[in-house]
């Protein structure tokens, strides 16, 4: 039996040599960054609203005796739970992040 040798992955490692940026730059650049964050925001804040309001629904819907199964409602309402606790850590690091800009500007 015959065991050939393990050859290379991959040819020669060539490097590139440095291309001029092709997006915008700059004070644009900054500009699409903040476009794009706020919308990952407002977003996501949105789906913590229709987390808790599904939520609050079935907590309703379990006072009142219409929920068939206790599970739906304490997961949903983990879920948001969990939800709100994740979204003020973010907003606790965003806060600190942004005391610390202001902190190295002044």
């Amino acid at each position: 039996m015959s065991i050939d040798p393990i050859g290379p992955i991959a040819g020669p490692l060539r490097i590139a040599a440095p291309t001029a940026p092709t997006g915008p730059t700059g004070v644009e650049a900054g500009r699409n960054a903040a476009e794009v964050f706020g919308g990952l925001v407002t977003k996501n804040i949105e789906n913590l609203q229709a987390t808790q309001a599904k939520a609050d629904d079935l907590a309703v819907k379990a006072a009142t005796g219409d929920l068939q199964d206790a599970h739906d409602y304490m997961a949903a309402s983990m879920e948001a739970a969990l939800a709100t606790q994740l979204t003020v850590a973010i907003r606790d690091k965003a806060v600190a992040a942004f005391t610390e800009i202001m902190r190295m500007q002044a």
